[in-house]
């Protein structure tokens, strides 16, 4: 999920660029105002929905880092846990094992 949330920042953020940087205005002969975007003849209002959908793109793409991220740390901590119980439960065990051989020794 970081990882998808990864591309996501970054694809909006590159049209994000494209649209500040890589635009440029033009008038045609019929006086209809274009925009042209790396090489691209579009609308203004196009690239304004194009603008939109990269921000949409970027806090989706932090949304799903800060998920993935917050899932991944719960994860690790559930398996920490998991590793300190299992070092109890071998260490227990151990400890029967050995109170099992001595009590048995004793009886002879």
């Amino acid at each position: 999920m970081v990882i998808f949330g990864l591309l996501l920042l970054v694809v909006g953020v590159l049209g994000i660029l494209a649209g500040v940087f890589g635009s440029d205005y033009d008038v045609d002969k019929k006086d209809r105002r274009t925009t042209e975007i790396i090489g691209i003849n579009v609308d203004p209002e196009v690239l304004f929905l194009i603008g939109v959908a990269s921000g949409l793109m970027v806090v989706a793409g932090i949304w799903f880092m800060k998920t993935g991220a917050k899932q991944g740390w719960k994860r690790r901590k559930e398996q920490k846990r998991l590793s300190e119980l299992s070092q109890k439960l071998d260490a227990a065990e151990a400890e029967r094992r050995r109170e099992d051989v001595s009590g048995r020794e004793d009886e002879r």
